[in-house]
C-alpha cells in the first residue's frame, strides 16, 4: 500500500523516472519506467537490484556493449497480424537492426568464459532467436536500406526498363536543351530543371512559344516558365508507368515478406520484450553509476542502516550548478529504535533528512540501486505513509491542519509492523498544547504498532515522549551556534535546539523584545533548550577530540609498521653484513695459513731446530679455534680482520723477527715453481702455478685450470694476485644489493593525481625495478575518471613486451580503477 497517491510526487521519484526516461534508447523502455512500480518482496527486490548491478559492472569495464538499434517495432508487429496487410520499408530497416542488436546482445553474453553477468545471462536464455526472419529480410533488403534490384525477377526487369527509359530521357531532353540554346531561345547557362518528378526546362515567358510542349509550371514572377519538350512526353509517361510498376511490385514483396514472418510475430514480440528490458536496466545503471550506486544486502525483515547515504536529486543539483558535496546521512532504523524523531532549527534539514529516507527506499524497492556507502544494511518496506506539505483544499473545503489530520486517520487505520511513515512538521498546524498533545497520541498509537518512520518536530513534549518510549528515538540536525549556521549532519540518541532566540538576535531583532520573550517562555523551557545546545556543543568537542585520537592511533600503528619493517631490513642486512666479514676473514685466514706452510717449509729445508717450528704450529693451531669460537656466537656484529695483535699477526711477527732467520734460498730470475702467481701476457688474466712441465705452466685463474707456455707469461706477487681476485668477486655485493631492493620493494603504485607523462614515466621506472628483482605480480592504482588515464597505461604495458596480461581488479577493491600487472619472466 502506497499513500497518498501522490507519495511519488512529494518524495520527487517523479524526478527519478525523468532522469531514467532521458537515458533510455527506445520508446518502448520509456515505457517501462512510467509502468516501474515499487515491489514488496525482498526476493523479487533482490533480483531486481542483481540485475542493475551486473549492468552497472558492464559499463564501469568499458566493456562493447550494443548500444544502437534499439527500435520498438511493436505496432508494425501488430499491423501485421491482419492478413494482407504489410509493413513499410523503414519499418522493415528498423526491424532488421533490432533483431540484429539482439543477435549481438545474446552473443555478448553468451559467448561470455568468466562466468560474469550470470542473471543477466539467464535473462537471454528465454529468448527464441530466429535467423530465419533476418535472412528473409536480407534477400530483399540491402545494406542502405533500400529493395534490392533482385528482390524478385519482376522488379529486375522493370528497373532495367526503368533505367533504360530514363537515359534515353535524359539524352532527348539533352538534345532539345542545345537546340533551344543553338537557336537564342534559351540562356547559354540555363540547365535541366524537374517539375512534378517530370524533366523540364526554363524558358523566358517571352520565348516560351520558341520550344512546343507543356508548361508545367513558372516562377513567382511570371518571367520563366518550365516546358517538357513533347520529344520527351511520351518517354516520361512510360517512365511513369514504370515506376507505378515498380511500387506495386515492392508492395507485392512487403506482403510476402508479412506473410512469411507472421507465424514468429509472437516469439518477435517477446524478443522486443527483452531488448525493452535491457533498456530499461541499461538506463538504470547508468543512473547508479553516475550517483556511485551501489547494491546493499536486502533482508526479509523492514529495517534501515545506512552509511553516508546521500540525497540523489541534491546530488546531482549540486554537480550541475555549485559544484558542492552533498552531506551524507548516516541512519539506524530498526526493532530497537523504529521511529526516529527529529528535531532542530529551521532550514537545518530536517525535511530533507526524511525526503532521503523516503526517496532513497522507495528507489531500493523499484530495484535501483542506492547512492550509500559499503556496509550498508536494509530491509523491504510493506506499506508508505506520508505527511508532508500544505495539502488545504478551498474546493474540498480543508484547512492545512484537517488535510494533515486526514493523513493522521490514513495512517492510524491501515499502518502496521511493516509500514515506513514519514511526517514532516508533526503536530503543527494548530494551537500548539492540543496539537502537541494529538500528535502525542498519535505518535504513542503508531509506536504500539510496530510500525517504522521519521518523524520531524519542533515540539518539547514531544522529544521528552521519544526519550521515554522504547522504540522511538531522538535525533537532532547538527548546528554551529558560533557561527549560527546549520551544519546538515544528522546525530542520533539526542534531541535537537531550536535556536530560535539565537537565530533572532543574528537577523537582529531588539534585545529587549528576546529578553521579553524569554520571560514569556519560562525559565524551564529556556533552560531545556539551553541544556540542549551545550549537550550538542560538548558532543561535537569530544567527537573532534576522538576523531584526532583515532587519526593519531592510526598515524601510530603506520609508523610502528615502518619501523618493524625498518628493523627486518636491517637484521637482514646486518646477517648478510655479518657472512660477508666471515668470507673476507676466512680468505684472510687462507692466505695466512698459506704463508705460515711456506715459511715452516723452509724452516724445514733449512734444518730449523723442531721446537721452534713446533711452537709456530701450536699458535697456529690456536688462531683457528679461535676464529671458530667467534663464528659460533650468533650476535657478533661482525669480525675484524687480523691486525697488529692478533694470534696470526704474532705468528708473522715472531718468524720475521728471529734472531737468526733462515732465508729460503734465493731462486734464479726466471725460474717458476708451483705457488707462484703469474700473469698471462697481454691480459688481465693472473693465476697459481700449481706445476711445471718443461717450458709449459699449469695455472689456475678462478675455476678454470689452463696449460700455457712459460714465455707467454710474467710473474706477479702475491699481493697484486689478492687484489685482482678482489675485484673479481663483486657478486656477493651484488647479491646484498638485489636483495636489499626486493625487500625494500612495494608490488602497487599510485599514479593518481599525476599528469600522463609523469605517470609513465612512473609506471616504466617501476617495471624496471619488477623486472631487476624478478618480481612478477604488481598492481597500477590510477583511478577511474574518464579512462584515459588507464587506457594509456595499458597501450605502454602492452607496448613493452614483457607484460604477460593485464586485469582489472576486482571490483569489491577497485575495480576498474586498478590494473593488475603480471610479468612475462
Amino acid at each position: 500500500m502506497i499513500y497518498p497517491e501522490t507519495y511519488e510526487l512529494k518524495i520527487g521519484f517523479d524526478r527519478i523516472r525523468e532522469q531514467l526516461i532521458a537515458g533510455c534508447l527506445s520508446s518502448a523502455g520509456m515505457r517501462m519506467v512510467d509502468s516501474m512500480n515499487v515491489s514488496f518482496s525482498a526476493g523479487e527486490v533482490r533480483s531486481r537490484l542483481a540485475l542493475t548491478e551486473e549492468f552497472q559492472q558492464i559499463l564501469s569495464y568499458g566493456e562493447q556493449f550494443p548500444a544502437d538499434n534499439y527500435n520498438d517495432p511493436h505496432s508494425m508487429l501488430e499491423k501485421l497480424r491482419v492478413e494482407g496487410t504489410f509493413p513499410e520499408l523503414e519499418e522493415v530497416v528498423a526491424l532488421r537492426g533490432s533483431l540484429d542488436t539482439i543477435r549481438r546482445i545474446i552473443s555478448f553474453f553468451r559467448n561470455r568464459k568468466d562466468g560474469r553477468y550470470p542473471l543477466l545471462t539467464e535473462m537471454t536464455l528465454r529468448v527464441v532467436y530466429y535467423p530465419f526472419v533476418t535472412e528473409a529480410i536480407d534477400r530483399i533488403i540491402d545494406k542502405e536500406g533500400k529493395i534490392r534490384d533482385n528482390a524478385s525477377p519482376a522488379l529486375k526487369t522493370i528497373r532495367a526498363d526503368l533505367s533504360s527509359k530514363n537515359l534515353a530521357a535524359v539524352r532527348k531532353l539533352h538534345a532539345v536543351l542545345r537546340q533551344a540554346q543553338a537557336d537564342g531561345i534559351v540562356e547559354r547557362d540555363i540547365t535541366v530543371a524537374v517539375r512534378n518528378g517530370r524533366g523540364v526546362i526554363p524558358v523566358s515567358a517571352s520565348n516560351k512559344r520558341g520550344i512546343k510542349g507543356f508548361v508545367h509550371d513558372e516562377s513567382a514572377t511570371g518571367r520563366t516558365v518550365f516546358i517538357e519538350p513533347a520529344e520527351v512526353v511520351e518517354l516520361n509517361n512510360e517512365i511513369t508507368e514504370l515506376e507505378h510498376q515498380e511500387k506495386r511490385e515492392i508492395v507485392r514483396i512487403l506482403t510476402a515478406l508479412a506473410d512469411t514472418i507472421r507465424p514468429y510475430i509472437d516469439d518477435l514480440e517477446e524478443n522486443f520484450v527483452f531488448l525493452a528490458g535491457i533498456d530499461f536496466i541499461r538506463a538504470k545503471a547508468l543512473f547508479g553509476n553516475r550517483l556511485r550506486c551501489i547494491k546493499p544486502p536486502v533482508a526479509d525483515t523492514p529495517h534501515i542502516r545506512w552509511i553516508n547515504a546521500r540525497h540523489p536529486l541534491l546530488t546531482l543539483a549540486f554537480a550541475r550548478t555549485s559544484g558542492r558535496e552533498v552531506v551524507p546521512l548516516t541512519v539506524t532504523i530498526d526493532n530497537k529504535d523504529r521511529i526516529l524523531l527529529i528535531s532542530g532549527p529551521n532550514a537545518g534539514g530536517k525535511s530533507v533528512c526524511l525526503k532521503t529516507v523516503a526517496l532513497v527506499q522507495y528507489m531500493l524497492q523499484c530495484g535501483m540501486t542506492i547512492p550509500v556507502d559499503e556496509g550498508t544494511e536494509t530491509g523491504v518496506f510493506g506499506r508508505f505513509f506520508i505527511d508532508i506539505g500544505d495539502e488545504q483544499s478551498i474546493d474540498n473545503d480543508l484547512s492545512t491542519y484537517s488535510s494533515h489530520l486526514i493523513n493522521m486517520k490514513q495512517m492510524l487505520r491501515y499502518a502496521d509492523d511493516s509500514s515506513l511513515i514519514m511526517i514532516d512538521e508533526f503536530g503543527t498546524g494548530t494551537e500548539p498544547v492540543i496539537g502537541g498533545a494529538l500528535a502525542e497520541a498519535i505518535l504513542a498509537e503508531l509506536n504500539k504498532r510496530g510500525a517504522y518512520g521519521v518523524i520531524t518536530t519542533h515540539y518539547t513534549n514531544l522529544k521528552h515522549f521519544a526519550t521515554s518510549q522504547e522504540g522511538i528515538s531522538n535525533g537532532a540536525m547538527a548546528f554551529d551556534n558560533q557561527l549560527m549556521q546549520p551544519l546538515f549532519r544528522l546525530d542520533q540518541g539526542k534531541p535537537g535546539s531550536s535556536f530560535a532566540f539565537e537565530i533572532a538576535r543574528k537577523i537582529g531583532l531588539p534585545q529587549e523584545i528576546l529578553a521579553d520573550a524569554a520571560a514569556r517562555a519560562g525559565e524551564g523551557n529556556i533552560d531545556f533548550d539551553r541544556n540542549l545546545r551545550v549537550i550538542a556543543r560538548d558532543k561535537r568537542y569530544w567527537e573532534k577530540k576522538r576523531e584526532a585520537a583515532r587519526r593519531h592511533e592510526k598515524r601510530l600503528e603506520e609508523l610502528i609498521a615502518t619501523y618493524e619493517a625498518h628493523l627486518g631490513d636491517i637484521k637482514t642486512q646486518k646477517k648478510e653484513i655479518i657472512s660477508q666479514a666471515k668470507s673476507k676473514a676466512e680468505e684472510l685466514l687462507r692466505d695466512t695459513n698459506k704463508m705460515i706452510e711456506n715459511t715452516i717449509r723452509t724452516i724445514r729445508e733449512a734444518q730449523a731446530e723442531k721446537e721452534r717450528t713446533r711452537e709456530v704450529r701450536e699458535e697456529l693451531d690456536s688462531f683457528r679455534e679461535h676464529l671458530t669460537e667467534e663464528e659460533k656466537q650468533p650476535d657478533t656484529p661482525g669480525i675484524a680482520t687480523p691486525a697488529m695483535g692478533t694470534p696470526a699477526a704474532s705468528i708473522v711477527k715472531r718468524v720475521s723477527k728471529k734472531k737468526e732467520p733462515v732465508a729460503a734460498p734465493k731462486k734464479k730470475p726466471g725460474i717458476l715453481t708451483p705457488g707462484d702467481f703469474v700473469r698471462i701476457t697481454g691480459t688481465d688474466t693472473i693465476g697459481e702455478v700449481t706445476a711445471v712441465r718443461g717450458s709449459k705452466l699449469q695455472i689456475i685463474s678462478g675455476s678454470l685450470m689452463m696449460n700455457v707456455d712459460i714465455a707467454k707469461t710474467e710473474p706477479v706477487d702475491a699481493s697484486e694476485y689478492r687484489r685482482e681476485i678482489s675485484k673479481n668477486k663483486p657478486q656477493q655485493r651484488l647479491d646484498w644489493s638485489l636483495n636489499t631492493r626486493r625487500n625494500q620493494f612495494h608490488p602497487e603504485i599510485d599514479v593518481r593525481g599525476m599528469r600522463t607523462e609523469e605517470a609513465l614515466q612512473a609506471v616504466q621506472d617501476f617495471l624496471d625495478t619488477a623486472m631487476v628483482i624478478q618480481y612478477r605480480n604488481l598492481r597500477i592504482l590510477h583511478g577511474k575518471g574518464n579512462g584515459i588515464l588507464r587506457q594509456m597505461i595499458r597501450q605502454y604495458l602492452e607496448s613493452t613486451g614483457a607484460v604477460r596480461s593485464v586485469a582489472d581488479e576486482h571490483v569489491d577493491r577497485g575495480g576498474a580503477g586498478i590494473t593488475l600487472v603480471e610479468l612475462d619472466m
